[in-house]
């Protein structure tokens, strides 16, 4: 575990920190499609991802979701940080997208941590203010853009996270990422398919050039 830990957080964290994480956190392997945290708990934990990717979800009164944003390699998830602090309930859903490995580091160590690493703190604050980027651009994206170029962007984004051009998701598990309806969804795939952006078939759906 050391080694990953050096490999993906090295540039951030001070020697002392890595060794202390090795000691006090749990590594973790989790398969794609796994809820590791969900609406209403209280949060134990915090993710220090090593591999593989995170999608992170809001949920609405009537129970549909929205994708906010995902985690990838050498991120962790500050929503998750802020519960912590503020020891609330988790406002959000975290599901693995990919195979995932990550360090669960314990939730009391965190303040102790700001206090005594400066790669922490700094580690921290830059996840704070990347995880408001994306929530903003996630709401620019709901405010300001139509469904088609929403469905483009997180076909994208899709593609990237998981490096792999044939998207296996259904039509309707899009359409809750994306809280709108499957109808809606199948519509526009179709619409892309014609335009020779994306070939779709049975059980996946293959990008060619968004």
């Amino acid at each position: 575990m050391k080694e990953e830990l050096l490999a993906t957080f090295g540039s951030y964290f001070e020697q002392p920190l890595i060794d202390e994480i090795v000691e006090e956190g749990k590594l973790m392997e989790v398969p794609a499609g796994e809820t590791i945290m969900d609406i209403g708990q209280y949060i134990r934990s915090i993710p220090l991802l090593l591999s593989g990717a995170i999608k992170v979800l809001r949920e609405d009164e009537e129970g549909d979701e929205l994708l906010l944003y995902y985690l990838e390699q050498g991120e962790t998830c500050s929503v998750t940080m802020a519960c912590c602090m503020g020891q609330t309930k988790s406002e959000i859903r975290a599901i693995t997208e990919t195979d995932t490995k990550m360090v669960m580091v314990p939730v009391q160590k965190m303040e102790e941590w700001m206090a005594k690493y400066k790669g922490w703190r700094n580690y921290v604050l830059e996840s704070y203010q990347n995880r408001l980027n994306e929530l903003l651009l996630t709401v620019d994206s709901i405010a300001f853009k139509n469904l088609d170029q929403r469905l483009v962007d997180y076909l994208k984004k899709k593609v990237e996270v998981t490096n792999d051009d044939h998207i296996r998701n259904t039509h309707q598990e899009i359409a809750y990422d994306l809280h709108t309806s499957r109808v809606v969804v199948s519509r526009l795939l179709k619409k892309l398919e014609k335009m020779k952006k994306l070939v779709l078939h049975r059980n996946y759906i293959h990008v060619v050039d968004l």
